[in-house]
C-alpha cells in the first residue's frame, strides 16, 4: 500500500503555484488563488467557503474536524495578497516561482505565501491520511492583509465570525523562523505580540506662484522641516513582558548582562532580527509618501506628507498630541486608521506544542517570545477573544537576511528551510 504524501512532499509545489498568482495589492486581486485553494482543500475533501467583500477580494475559510472537539479550536490563517515588485530590481522574476541556489524566489515567498503553502499542506496531509489533528483547525487564507485588512480579516471578523466560532488561539506569520547564534545555537523567536499602528497625513498650506519669484510661504520647507523634526526625535524606550523576556533570554544564551538603556548591545548579534527588535523597543515615525506640486515652475499651495507610526502595546496614548507638538504651528496633523498593538501571554498547551515541534526537528532549539515591529491579521481576531501567535517555522541558513528581504527585491525562501517548516508544523498541529 502507498503511504499518503506527507506536508513535506508538496510543500514546495505548493508554494510554488502560489506565488505564480500575481496576488499584489492593490494593483490585482485575490479571486483566482483563492479558488485555487478552495479547490485543494475540496480535493481532500474539506468544504471550503469562498467570501468576498468586493468583487475579487476573495477569503477562503475551512475547517478541519480535531481529536478532541470539546476543545476550543486552533485558526492558522495566511494573506493572499503581497506587496507589488518591480520586476526590474530582481534577479528572478517575481511571479514565476523559480528555484535556484536552493531557494525559491518571488514576491511573497517569506511574507506569506511560504507559511500559507506550510499550513495547506499540512492541512491536506492530515485529511488524506485520515489522521486528526488535536483539535479542531480552522484554515484561512485571507485578502488584503498589506492594505489594512478591511476586505479581508478585519471583514470576517465583523460580518462572518461564525467562522472561527469556538476557537481560542490562532497561529500566523513572523515567528519561528531561526536565527544563528555563536556555538551551533539557534534562537527561534515566537512572536507574542505586535505593535499597534496609526496612520497619519500632515498638510501644509502656502501661497501658490511663480517659482521665479521669492516666496516666504512655500508649503514645501516648512513641511519637509517639520518631517525632519518627527524623524530626528528619538522616541523612548519601553519594554513590554515579551521585549524583556526575550532580550533577558538572549542576554543569558550570550553570557552578556542586560542593559535596559542599551539593547543594541545585545541585537547586534541576532542578524537580521536585530533591527526588528529593536523597533519593537519604542513607537517610531516614518514619512513613507510625499505629495506637492504639479509644474517645475510653479510653487503649490499645498504640500502632504504620509506617516506610518508604529506604536508598541498600551502605548498609543498622547501619540498623535505628541506628533502634532513635534510637528509645529502651521501642520494640520489627519489621522487615517490608529489600532492598538497586542500581547498575549506566553504559556499555555500551545506553547509547549510549539516548542515541543520545533525540538523535535531541532533538538538545541532555543525558544523565546518576542514582540514583531509590525502587525498581522491577528489583530482583528483579538477582537473577539482569540489569541494570536507568530508560528511559521522556517530553519534558515546562518546570515540569511530574514526581514531584510521581506517587501524587498529578491525576496526567496530556503527549500531545505520550507520542507523544515512543513514537519514542524504537521507534529504541531498533532499536539497542540
Amino acid at each position: 500500500m502507498t503511504e499518503p504524501m506527507k506536508a513535506e512532499d508538496e510543500v514546495l509545489d505548493l508554494c510554488r503555484a502560489l506565488l505564480r498568482f500575481d496576488t499584489s495589492n492593490p494593483t490585482s486581486n485575490e479571486q483566482a488563488a483563492a479558488e485555487w485553494v478552495a479547490e485543494k482543500l475540496r480535493e481532500v475533501g474539506l468544504q471550503p467557503e469562498l467570501l468576498a467583500a468586493e468583487t475579487g477580494r476573495t477569503n477562503v475559510v475551512a475547517r478541519l474536524p480535531g481529536a478532541d472537539r470539546q476543545r476550543p479550536g486552533l485558526v492558522a490563517h495566511s494573506h493572499l495578497d503581497v506587496v507589488p515588485a518591480v520586476a526590474a530590481d530582481w534577479r528572478q522574476p517575481p511571479f514565476a516561482g523559480v528555484i535556484a541556489d536552493g531557494h525559491l524566489w518571488g514576491r511573497g515567498a517569506l511574507d506569506m505565501k511560504s507559511s500559507g503553502a506550510m499550513y495547506l499542506a499540512t492541512v491536506r496531509a492530515y485529511a488524506r491520511s485520515g489522521r486528526r489533528p488535536a483539535r479542531d483547525v480552522v484554515i484561512a487564507f485571507t485578502a488584503d492583509e498589506e492594505a489594512g485588512s478591511q476586505l479581508g480579516m478585519a471583514w470576517l471578523v465583523k460580518e462572518q465570525p461564525g467562522l472561527f466560532q469556538n476557537c481560542s488561539e490562532a497561529v500566523s506569520e513572523i515567528g519561528g523562523f531561526s536565527v544563528s547564534l555563536a556555538g551551533d545555537r539557534r534562537l527561534y523567536p515566537i512572536q507574542t505580540a505586535e505593535k499597534g499602528g496609526v496612520q497619519l497625513v500632515l498638510r501644509a498650506s502656502g501661497r501658490a506662484g511663480h517659482a521665479s519669484i521669492l516666496n516666504p510661504d512655500n508649503p514645501i520647507p516648512r513641511l519637509c522641516a517639520a518631517v525632519a523634526r518627527l524623524t530626528e526625535a528619538v522616541q523612548p524606550l519601553v519594554y513590554i513582558d515579551a521585549s524583556r523576556s526575550f532580550l533577558k533570554g538572549v542576554a543569558e544564551l550570550l553570557g552578556q548582562p542586560f542593559d535596559e538603556a542599551q539593547p543594541e548591545l545585545l541585537t547586534r548579534h541576532l542578524e537580521s532580527l536585530g533591527p526588528m527588535v529593536e523597533s519593537s523597543l519604542r513607537n517610531t515615525i516614518q514619512a513613507t509618501i510625499f505629495n506637492a506640486g504639479y509644474k517645475n515652475n510653479v510653487v503649490p499651495g499645498e504640500a502632504a506628507v504620509r506617516l506610518d507610526c508604529r506604536v508598541v502595546p498600551g502605548y498609543r496614548a498622547g501619540v498623535v498630541e505628541e506628533i502634532e507638538r513635534i510637528a509645529g504651528p502651521g501642520i494640520t496633523v489627519e489621522v487615517e486608521m490608529a489600532g492598538d498593538g497586542v500581547e498575549v501571554p506566553y504559556q499555555g498547551r500551545i506553547v509547549d506544542a510549539m516548542q515541543e515541534a520545533l525540538r523535535s526537528e531541532d533538538p538545541r532549539a532555543v525558544i523565546l517570545p518576542y514582540c514583531m515591529s509590525g502587525g498581522t491579521d491577528g489583530r482583528f481576531l483579538a477582537q473577539i477573544g482569540i489569541n494570536s501567535f507568530g508560528f511559521s517555522p522556517l530553519r534558515l541558513p546562518e546570515g540569511f537576511d530574514f526581514t531584510g528581504l521581506i517587501h524587498s527585491a529578491d525576496e526567496r525562501v530556503p527549500l531545505e528551510g520550507l520542507r523544515f517548516g512543513a514537519r514542524v508544523f504537521d507534529r504541531f498541529l498533532a499536539v497542540a
